[in-house]
């Protein structure tokens, strides 16, 4: 009996579910169980206890499960990965072993032939599964298995004919496997280090660095692995002395959705070899509202009505990876309309956005932010957004835009709002057209979001609270404790602290006799014109959606 019919026979779907999974299951390629799942019918825990409950088969949580290494190692890696099952017990002459996948009964010959005991299933979570191979074998650890037999070499030198090297199967099956797991753990960076004994590999999630799991002899196949990225990034593989940079596009399935990837790819020589590091942007994800995004309140109230100007100019400010672009794309979703036309000159093109003409900067052919903004001003457009202000050129041609009746969007790298002003003017722009044109400011940082599943309120200690946080009496807050779903960090997702800066008479006078931004500063919070970072951040604290770690670490400068 098939899951589906295992299900329906345990009234846990009904038949038009089940149509409904196949239908599903024809578009997507997707194994049935997961199918539903994924739809909301049934959870992983009821489908997990129905097999179990059909084969006799004990359910086991491989997140509590504890296996020595002796025990790991009675079955090859070649097996685990290839049968998708490991062992967590050795008792004797029997070999207790964890598989998602009853239905598969047949591997059970293959698995006495060569472990040589009497072979004892249980059932596991198929995500538990499948992190606990990465865990314990590494990502890879069945190819670089297949690289490395009746290899005794340290290291694995690239052999003089690189290209057929990099391209040899069990390479790009490796190179595929690193990325696509950096993709599944929802990663926006990779990291590739070479070191004297060691290949780091590590990935930025939630803006924090995390150590993949790879088995340590990955580093004997560093220099195949760098060649294998230039190839797919179309960079010179005998170009060992001067830093690169490419593209690279991939397909991948998430969701039961395919989403296109572009991964921007840098690579710089160094002391043990040359170091990659690969940006992820998802080109196909859904555009989230500026609410998702974490905006509320006071900011959410007077930015929507900003962006909704006939003219001016609208910046977005803060560090490199601070969701600047993210936050302009979800502004720019919400005024495209038929009667709008909008065109943006970015650099790279993150997202594709229906309704709206994107222009992707070239600066080998000679299109730059400049060139491109001038262009783009004889297209009759009525928003204009400027993936970054990098010069004095690109921030005058802007500033005429806005007064000739555009509404500019564009991106400053500053610590805050008012820092964008006097940075303006460190470019060339005379305070008068600063003044005249820019009508708001929003400086943002990400921090991370509390993990929903394992969000628990606790009651913080005095001693624990900064000074400048306001906290009523009795008063819990929320915290994450750890679980699978974050990687026992607490913490899964992202969402911005806002600081938005609205420009009155009286700052704009200011601006025109050159005040600085400390000044500019407490004139708008004297007027009510600014909310200051710190304080969204601890709003979205007493709000249970992050901590008070995570808002002083975002911050600080």
């Amino acid at each position: 009996m098939g899951i589906g019919l295992l299900l329906l026979d345990k009234g846990l779907i009904t038949k038009k579910d089940l149509d409904r999974a196949l239908e599903e299951q024809q578009a997507t390629g997707e194994r049935l169980d997961k199918v539903l799942v994924r739809l909301g019918i049934v959870t992983r825990e009821q489908v997990l206890e129905a097999m179990g409950d059909q084969f006799h088969m004990p359910v086991v949580d491989l997140m509590e499960v504890k296996v020595d290494e002796q025990t790991l190692r009675t079955l090859p890696a070649k097996l685990v990965y290839k049968q998708k099952c490991v062992p967590i017990r050795a008792d004797g002459d029997t070999l207790t072993v964890a598989t998602s996948d009853p239905f598969e009964l047949s591997v059970l010959d293959e698995l006495r032939l060569l472990a040589g005991r009497t072979i004892d299933l249980v059932l596991a979570d198929e995500d538990q599964l499948q992190r606990f191979i990465r865990e314990h074998y590494g990502v890879g650890g069945d190819t670089l298995d297949e690289l490395g037999a009746g290899q005794e070499d340290e290291e694995v030198r690239v052999s003089d004919d690189e290209l057929e090297q990099a391209q040899e199967a069990s390479v790009i099956k490796l190179v595929n496997d690193l990325l696509i797991e950096a993709i599944n753990e929802r990663a926006t960076d990779v990291h590739i280090e070479p070191y004297e004994h060691e290949l780091l590999v590590r990935y930025r999630i939630d803006g924090v660095l995390h150590r993949a799991h790879v088995p340590a002899s990955i580093h004997r196949f560093g220099p195949a692995i760098i060649s294998r990225i230039k190839i797919m990034a179309s960079l010179n593989i005998a170009e060992k002395r001067k830093p690169q940079d490419g593209r690279i596009t991939i397909r991948h399935r998430v969701d039961g959705r395919i989403h296109e990837f572009d991964l921007r790819v840098s690579i710089i020589p160094m002391l043990f070899g040359e170091g990659v590091v690969l940006r992820i942007l998802d080109k196909s994800s859904v555009l989230l509202d500026l609410t998702d995004l974490g905006m509320q309140g006071w900011v959410l109230e007077h930015w929507t009505g900003l962006i909704q100007r006939p003219h001016g100019i609208m910046l977005v400010t803060g560090p490199t990876g601070s969701g600047k672009s993210t936050t302009l794309y979800a502004s720019l979703n919400r005024i495209v309309s038929d009667e709008v036309k909008v065109i943006t000159v970015e650099d790279p093109v993150e997202y594709h956005l229906a309704g709206v003409n994107q222009i992707q900067i070239n600066e080998k052919v000679g299109l730059t932010f400049a060139s491109g903004l001038r262009s783009v001003l004889r297209h009759d457009p009525d928003v204009v957004m400027i993936g970054e202000i990098r010069d004095r050129e690109t921030a005058e041609i802007a500033i005429q835009a806005s007064l000739t009746g555009h509404l500019v969007f564009s991106t400053l790298h500053t610590n805050d709002a008012p820092g964008a002003t006097t940075r303006l003017m460190d470019m060339g722009i005379e305070p008068f057209l600063v003044s005249s044109s820019v009508e708001g400011i929003l400086a943002q940082r990400l921090v991370r979001r509390i993990c929903p599943t394992c969000a628990r309120p606790f009651t913080p200690s005095p001693a624990d609270l900064p000074d400048d946080f306001q906290l009523e009496a009795g008063q819990t807050l929320v915290r994450g404790e750890g679980c699978r779903d974050c990687r026992e960090t607490g913490y899964r997702g992202r969402l911005g602290v806002y600081e938005l800066l609205l420009l009155s008479d009286r700052t704009r006078d200011m601006i025109m006799h050159r005040a600085n931004a400390r000044e500019l500063a407490q004139a708008a919070l004297d007027e009510q014109n600014l909310v200051r970072l710190r304080s969204d951040g601890f709003e979205k604290v007493r709000s249970g959606h992050t901590t008070i770690s995570e808002v002083v670490r975002a911050l600080t400068t």
